[in-house]
């Protein structure tokens, strides 16, 4: 394990987005000492699958796992990261958008969600804000799968989630389960665009009854 490295792993189908993707990376201040690469997965035949492929084939220590449409804007995106992890060594996992306490759904939207983001919809554009606190992050339950990071490899759970639902609140539950907190940022401006579309949700409450089987005891 290289405890000097960060490694973003994005799974991908359009090189358009991988390639604006990682123009955004290379952009990024890399703190002294660190080195940093990009590792993407073409085609995974899930998120969880590319992500545990990825996980396997990186010694970083620091894995930056993203969407392909997630563009970093905070130029000291690393040196912040850092800045949390190593505030508190019981921090395994951050996100940028998040659920203090997870719906018994366990639809992160279903409830209140603190993080910030700005989101880019085709119809219109929004931005998610911070909760109003004096602290650097927030603990959470969940966090959304648009960007986590995490500092500890836990296995993906790709044995249950095969398509591209759920897969970010099961990582999120697996964390929690061994003993990890979960942390959302508190930035003055959001760190990233998320350049999103329109949701493919044709599978996503077989992912969600999966997810209520496994985790919530149903």
């Amino acid at each position: 394990m290289n405890n000097y490295k960060f490694c973003f792993i994005i799974c991908y189908n359009d090189d358009l987005f991988l390639s604006e993707s990682s123009a955004y990376i290379n952009a990024l201040h890399i703190p002294d000492g660190f080195s940093a690469e990009i590792l993407s997965v073409e085609n995974a035949t899930s998120m969880a699958a590319g992500y545990q492929y990825a996980m396997t084939h990186s010694d970083a220590k620091y894995k930056i796992y993203l969407h392909q449409d997630v563009f970093i804007i905070n130029p000291d995106f690393l040196s912040d990261l850092l800045n949390i992890f190593r505030s508190d060594s019981s921090i395994g996992m951050i996100g940028l958008v998040g659920s203090i306490k997870l719906p018994d759904s366990g639809i992160m939207w279903d409830g209140d969600r603190v993080g910030s983001c700005r989101q880019n919809f085709i119809i219109k554009e929004s931005i998610d804000s911070s909760p109003s606190t004096t602290s650097p992050y927030v603990e959470v339950e969940a966090i959304d799968g648009l960007l986590m990071a995490t500092c500890h490899d836990i296995p993906w759970r790709d044995d249950l989630f095969k398509g591209w639902d759920f897969y970010d609140i099961s990582q999120s539950q697996e964390f929690r389960l061994a003993g990890y907190k979960i942390a959302v940022p508190c930035p003055d401006t959001p760190w990233v665009i998320h350049d999103d579309a329109i949701f493919n949700l044709s599978h996503y409450d077989k992912w969600k009854e999966i997810y209520i089987k496994e985790y919530r005891g149903a």
